[in-house]
Parts: structure tokens; C-alpha cells; sequence
């Protein structure tokens, strides 16, 4: 037999196949530059955050300053107006608004929004509209978290695990957020008293290995007081790990500063999971903040939460995922919406989510392809929605659907 010939007929079809995988992600490569991030819109951010500044009276060190981003955030109409451009209508569907759920946003996550586009993805999570009292069919609590609390300060939906809610205060109030009736009108932190109680619940029931920190925002908490909640934890044998849930570096970057990734290094292993929705946050803020907690032995994942008319493609999604791994923080969850009342505007259908799942995977790294996930009615906890690949399964065979739609059989034989 003829090698040469042999081997240039293989090279042949290894180049027809490379070929015919390129044209798979054609639509992609065609659209990729096109949706804004925070990278190829930073010259636009820039003048935001310079004329947010101004009206402010900031200065350059202030704007990196978390505690100064705290202190100013947007709460005003008129403010808010002043910054982004408003008309008479939409100044008054804020105050409709404002007066039922609660808002606010941090002058950088501001900074963000592109003044000229009504649907951009910043605006959209952060600015009230009147669909939010307009909606009639969500609930308050979906997954019945106040069923779900045995004691106060804690919500237990898993055997090995549970969430102490640590605060209700956000540098932002997300408008698609799941807890806002845990809002309120006041910033008010959880007690040491409370907190307390939750650590003697976790030391009397000894199966709990994994604490999750959040609320609110688990970092808007002073820095003393993660430290110390950390080390009780650390001092309860039973506890192996925690997590903290944050979308500071989303949208508050500045207040991850060393000082904090000192504290989070002395109490490993700790997580930090954060919800990064769309590639226009992903800024040169965001992705220091990311590095620095990185840096300090901190592994991050990212809870994005599918939205209508921000993140409902597989074209963006698959964007946010690969930019996520830019800045080292991995594709965990797309968590489907849920029917809260207020942000039923941004629900999708399930078969959204399903198609966005088969545009990513085989499309893009596996590490860029999170799980999606319902969170099922009653505090019943998530659950993993998957497009359908194994068709058919005998105990000799399977029948499988690959990422291409190639319909193939498989051994399901045991070794002996």
C-alpha cells in the first residue's frame, strides 16, 4: 500500500471536516464584534464615567473609592436623568414605580449604559419601568424561601447545604431581582445576634458541610465582619467549604480591593460566585476586580440569569461565557427567570433557554457551557433542564444526538 497516498487522502478529509466546522459557527464569527462589550465599548463608558463625575463632583480616586460609589448611589429621578437622558413619560413611570419597588444603582454601573439605546442591557437591569407594576402574575417568593427558613437568617433547601442571608443591602437593585421583597425601603445588615443563631443551627446539625453567604449582596458587609463570620466558620469542623454570593464585581468592581482578598486568602476554601448577564459588563473594572480575587486562591463562577431582550441568544450567551473565561471566572449556571412579581417582563420561554444550551455545546469550549437550571416551585431546589441527546437506551444499546444533529448508536455493554 501506498503511505503517502494513504496519508494525503486522510489530510484531505481532515481538511474537508475543518472546513465544514468552521461554516458551523459562521452566523457566530459574523455577529461576534458586534455585540458590545466592555472592552469594545470602553471609550463610551469613559466619557459616562467622566460626566457622571462631573455632575457628581467626584474626582478619579473617588470613583475607584467603593464607599464613595455606596455613598452616591443614583436613587433620583432627576439624578438618574440628568445622567442617562429621560423624557416626561419615562421620569414619571419611574416615580410610579419607585414607589412600590425600591431602586437604585451605583454611579459606575451608570456608566455603563449607552444614553442613545432604550434596550440596552445595562439600562434594562437597572432602570425601572412600569411593566414591573403591571405585572399581575408573578409571586413575591416562587421557590417559598420563607418555608424553607428553620431558623431565622437561614434558608435550607438541600440535605449537605444552606444559605445564611447575611444582609439586604446591594450596590445595585437588580431589576429582575428574585428577593426584592427582602428589600425594603432601609439598608439594614443581618444582627451578630442573628448571625450567631445561624452558626449554633449549623453547629447542631452536623451534616451541613457547604455555607453559602448572601442576601442582599454577602460583600456589602464590612470587611470586620466577614472576617469574623468566616473564622466561626472555620472553627465548626463540619463546615467545609463557603461560598459567597456577590454581584459586586458586576456592579460595584471597586469594592474587591486587597484588603478583602487578604481576609477571604486566611479563610480558605472559600468561593465566590457572581452574575455577570451580558458581555457589555464584562469592563476593565470587572475583569481586575476578577483577577484580584483569582489571585488570592479564590475560584469564581458566574450565576447569569436569563433575560429577555438582554441575553435571550445564543449568540450573546455564548459571548458573556467565552468573555467570563477571559477574566477567569467559569460558566456555572444560566438560571431560567423566575415568576416574580415585578419582572415577569424578562421570563422567557423554556425552550429559549433549551435552544441557547444546543447552540453552546460543541459550539464553544466546554468550559463555556454552563447548566442550565429551573428552580423548581416551593423551595424544591434546581434542577437541570438538558436538551434531549440520549434518544433511546436498551441494555445493549443507546441511541444519542450529537451537538450536530447526528443521530448515532452506542455500546451499553459492561465490561466482564
Amino acid at each position: 500500500m501506498d503511505t503517502s497516498v494513504s496519508l494525503s487522502a486522510k489530510r484531505r478529509d481532515a481538511n474537508a471536516r475543518a472546513q465544514e466546522l468552521k461554516e458551523r459557527i459562521d452566523d457566530y464569527s459574523k455577529v461576534s464584534a458586534t455585540i458590545p462589550t466592555g472592552s469594545n465599548v470602553r471609550s463610551r463608558i469613559e466619557a459616562q464615567k467622566n460626566r457622571i463625575l462631573e455632575f457628581l463632583g467626584g474626582k478619579d480616586e473617588d470613583w475607584n473609592d467603593w464607599k464613595w460609589q455606596l455613598k452616591n448611589r443614583i436613587t433620583e429621578p432627576a439624578v438618574l436623568a440628568n445622567i442617562i437622558g429621560l423624557s416626561r413619560q419615562e421620569l414619571e413611570e419611574i416615580k410610579a414605580t419607585g414607589a412600590k419597588f425600591r431602586w437604585a444603582l451605583s454611579p459606575y454601573y451608570a456608566s455603563l449604559i449607552d444614553p442613545s439605546d432604550h434596550n440596552c442591557p445595562a439600562r434594562l437591569q437597572s432602570v425601572p419601568r412600569v411593566k414591573e407594576i403591571l405585572d399581575e402574575t408573578g409571586t413575591l417568593d416562587p421557590m417559598a424561601e420563607e418555608l424553607t427558613s428553620p431558623v431565622e437568617g437561614i434558608t435550607r433547601r438541600y440535605p449537605d447545604r444552606l444559605i445564611i442571608n447575611v444582609t439586604n443591602q446591594c450596590a445595585m437593585y437588580c431589576r429582575h431581582c428574585q428577593r426584592r421583597r427582602n428589600i425594603g425601603e432601609t439598608d439594614k445588615n443581618t444582627s451578630r445576634k442573628c448571625l450567631s443563631q445561624c452558626l449554633d443551627y449549623i453547629r447542631n446539625n452536623p451534616e451541613i458541610r457547604d455555607v453559602l453567604l448572601t442576601g442582599g449582596d454577602a460583600l456589602l458587609l464590612d470587611n470586620s465582619t466577614i472576617d469574623w463570620l468566616l473564622a466561626e466558620l472555620d472553627a465548626i469542623p463540619t463546615v467545609e467549604i463557603k461560598r459567597l454570593g456577590t454581584r459586586t464585581p458586576v456592579t460595584m468592581p471597586q469594592r474587591i480591593t486587597p484588603e478583602l482578598c487578604g481576609i477571604l486568602e486566611r479563610h480558605h476554601p472559600v468561593f465566590v460566585n457572581t452574575q455577570f448577564n451580558h458581555p457589555l459588563e464584562i469592563t476593565k473594572e470587572a475583569a481586575e476586580a476578577c483577577v484580584l480575587l483569582a489571585g488570592a486562591g479564590v475560584p469564581l463562577g458566574n450565576q447569569a440569569v436569563l433575560l429577555a431582550g438582554i441575553n435571550d441568544s445564543a449568540h450573546v450567551m455564548k459571548k458573556l461565557n467565552q468573555e467570563l473565561l477571559k477574566i477567569r471566572v467559569r460558566p456555572y449556571y444560566i438560571f431560567h427567570a423566575k415568576n416574580v412579581q415585578g419582572t415577569m417582563h424578562f421570563v422567557t420561554s423554556i425552550e429559549t433557554g433549551l435552544e441557547i444550551m444546543d447552540k453552546l455545546r460543541g459550539y464553544t469550549s466546554g468550559l463555556a457551557v454552563p447548566t442550565y437550571v429551573i428552580n423548581a416551585p416551593h423551595g424544591y431546589g434546581k434542577t437541570p433542564i438538558l436538551p434531549d441527546y440520549l434518544l433511546w437506551l436498551t441494555p445493549e444499546q443507546g441511541v444519542i444526538r450529537t451537538w450536530e444533529n447526528r443521530i448515532l448508536s452506542y455500546p451499553n455493554q459492561r465490561a466482564k
